[in-house]
């Protein structure tokens, strides 16, 4: 076995050890509410987006209302997680589209997902991995790309190649659980600024370290 993926099955024992509940952070009742928290989640705080989602779900229950919802209203509702004209319109318009060819369900393959506006492969990634528990690929969010890079996995910036590396040496079975535990480990000690480096579980695989144990 590769050095580096004999390293990644290391990494990946600790991290489960350190993070056993890791799961999506956005809070959501159904597929199609995942969709329109993950889509305002972007360049946005979980926190923030969670909030945004709670106060609009309990206006727009369904995909049917999110279809018929008035454009300039959307925008400010969801004002405060950024980037809202994009957004409003890539809801609405994912919405309608939802209503009238899939019958209000939510698809389930990754080619049918991107066709929706405002989905590229992460937020598709985390609505098969995390509504439905299935296995396309790995959502490469900003804490993904930063560890991995970290980590030595790649040395991309796009996101789409970051994914392509993380497929070749990520076991298939923890396809489901690597972007929530990067997320958690991301979140509590590989930060993007100060890095708790002396504090991590991981810091002799990786390659970034600050800290020397």
């Amino acid at each position: 076995m590769p050095s580096k993926k004999r390293s990644l099955l290391s990494i990946l024992k600790i991290l489960y050890r350190d993070y056993p509940l890791s799961s999506a952070l956005l809070e959501y009742k159904n597929p199609f509410q995942l969709l329109v928290v993950t889509i305002l989640s972007a360049q946005c705080t979980d926190i923030v987006a969670n909030r945004v989602a709670d106060y609009i779900f309990k206006k727009y229950k369904t995909p049917t209302a999110f279809s018929k919802a008035k454009l300039s209203t959307l925008k400010k509702e969801i004002k405060k997680t950024g980037l809202y004209n994009s957004k409003a319109k890539n809801i609405i318009a994912s919405s309608r589209i939802i209503v009238k060819k899939y019958k209000s369900k939510i698809p389930q393959s990754m080619s049918e997902l991107t066709q929706l506006p405002g989905v590229g492969r992460k937020t598709a990634n985390i609505i098969l991995s995390t509504a439905f528990k299935k296995r396309e690929g790995i959502a490469v969010d900003t804490h993904v790309r930063r560890i991995s890079r970290r980590l030595g996995l790649t040395t991309y910036l796009d996101p789409n190649k970051i994914e392509q590396d993380l497929i070749r040496i990520v076991p298939y079975k923890e396809w489901l659980d690597f972007n929530h535990l990067l997320v958690n480990h991301g979140r509590r000690i590989c930060n993007a600024r100060r890095p708790l480096c002396c504090d991590c579980n991981i810091n002799k695989y990786c390659p970034f370290k600050r800290c020397r144990k």
